[in-house]
Order: C-alpha cells, then structure tokens, then sequence
C-alpha cells in the first residue's frame, strides 16, 4: 500500500498513476510492497527531522525510514517541496521531473541501492533514469 500524506498545503494531481508506476518499479527490482507513506512537507518540517533523527544540521529534499525486512519493502519517506521545487531550478528540470526523480530515488534505497561512493551515485542515477522513462 502506498500511502500520500501532506503537511503543507501541496498535493500530488496523480496519486493512483503514481503508486502504480512504484508498485512496478519495487516489482521491478523483485521486491515486494508492504506499505510506504510518503509525507510532502516543508523545509523546515524536513529540518527539524534531519537535526532530530540524523544529527544533521542542513536543508535536504529527502529523508527516508526503511523498515524493510529483506525483499519485502515499508518505510517512511519525507520530502520537502520547497527543496524539490528549488533543487529543479538549480537542475533545470520542471518540478514534477524532480519530484518523480525523489520520489522513485526513496524506492531505489529500499531496494538496496546506495548513492554515497560515486559509482553508487552513477547507478542510482542510471536506475532513476530507466524508470522515470516508465512513468506514463
């Protein structure tokens, strides 16, 4: 199950398409859903997150809990709309691009793919990018 929280006053347009086009890519990866709730929110709602749970004092456009137990996928993901819509700007992609990109990159992470060195980051990007060309 996915679930589409807000705490600001944004909302997704296409929440079912969404949850389809995640419930493929998890199916994609051979794992299996068990529940994910994203939580769209401001910065500083995502701040005090990140100083409370990560000891990390900076803005970010996503902070994800993964309660996963071996393939079968649960978590928490966070985003931050106002770093999503200022992080496109700084890309040159429209907002929905960049907000899809996080959306799917919070999957990825459940699925086991890593972005710290830079060749994880070069294959997180390349699976981004597969699977926003999926998105229809």
């Amino acid at each position: 199950m996915i679930n589409f929280n807000y705490e600001t006053e944004f909302s997704l347009d296409s929440e079912e398409q969404l949850s389809n086009w995640i419930i493929d890519t998890i199916s994609s990866e051979s794992h299996k859903l068990e529940e994910i709730n994203y939580i769209f929110c401001d910065d500083k709602y995502l701040h005090k997150l990140n100083v409370e749970f990560l000891n990390h004092d900076t803005l970010t456009d996503i902070i994800s809990f993964d309660y996963s137990v071996g393939k079968i996928i649960q978590g928490d993901i966070f985003i931050s709309v106002e770093r999503v819509a200022e992080n496109a700007k700084d890309f040159g992609v429209s907002f929905e691009e960049e907000l899809h990109r996080v959306i799917i990159h919070g999957v990825l992470h459940y699925c086991g793919y890593k972005d710290k060195s830079e060749e994880d980051a070069q294959v997180m990007r390349s699976k981004e990018n597969h699977y926003l060309k999926q998105l229809v």
